[in-house]
């Protein structure tokens, strides 16, 4: 089993994951979209406290590339890539859908899974899985559309989870995919430090200057706060990586 760093910061939600060689993980998460860029390398240098091990001697950094946030996809992105630069290790962008469909999974069993994310502006971010072999398959591919518009493909028990549900229930209301639905499920770290074993596996892991984010909805330009945001996580995280690296004492 690899070892995955994982790091998740597309919602509200901020999260950071460890996937150990014996197959536990080791998580940490923190609330509040303005604070995603100053808690995310603390909670990574605590996962490796915690595991003892250095951020070299992890296999790969995955990160949720999107859909979600823009600020929040672009932090991401930047922290793995500083961090990844810093101790020498591949990068992979992984869907944060896909993860939120690996929760739903181990929420309810269901091998058929419609995640739907809130994209604000009366938008929502959408796709539909299958889990067949140990695997995942895309049914829907990620979208980006109005709450109405979601039409998954008809599947045995299908089951339905995120909160896009919850931020537009009059668009949903009476539709069956959305019985039962898990509401309170966002993409996490957690969900992406698991799917992060088999596609380095696959062979899906790039080099960190080739890492980008996912996007669905286009924006003409970053504000000042964000720039700054998004730069200020992306140097941190190459500071604290490379000495780090080189000394052997962790992140």
């Amino acid at each position: 089993m690899a070892i995955i760093l994982a790091i998740e910061t597309s919602s509200e939600l901020a999260s950071c994951a460890l996937l150990n060689r014996d197959g536990t993980v080791l998580a940490r998460e923190s609330s509040g979209v303005r604070t995603h860029s100053q808690s995310v390398l603390p909670m990574v240098q605590d996962l490796l406290r915690e595991a003892g091990i250095r951020l070299a001697d992890c296999d790969a950094i995955a990160f949720g590339a999107g859909p979600g946030s823009f600020t929040g996809v672009r932090t991401a992105c930047g922290v793995a890539q500083g961090l990844a630069f810093g101790a020498g290790l591949p990068v992979l962008p992984l869907v944060t859908l896909e993860a939120m469909a690996e929760a739903c999974r181990a929420a309810t069993s269901a091998s058929e899974v419609l995640a739907v994310l809130d994209a604000r502006m009366n938008e929502v971010y959408w796709a539909q899985y299958r889990y067949l072999d140990g695997a995942w398959t895309t049914v829907c591919a990620p979208a980006l559309c109005a709450p109405g518009a979601v039409a998954p493909q008809p599947a045995a028990g299908l089951a339905a989870c995120g909160n896009g549900f919850a931020a537009y229930p009059e668009a949903f209301a009476g539709k069956d995919f959305a019985a039962g639905v898990q509401a309170d499920i966002l993409p996490h770290a957690r969900e992406l430090a698991v799917l992060g074993a088999p596609a380095l596996a696959r062979g899906e892991a790039v080099a960190a200057d080739a890492a980008q984010p996912l996007y669905l909805r286009n924006k003409v330009a970053y504000t000042s706060a964000e720039r700054q945001a998004i730069n200020a996580a992306a140097g941190a995280a190459a500071s604290a990586a490379a000495p780090a690296a080189a000394a052997g004492t962790g992140a």
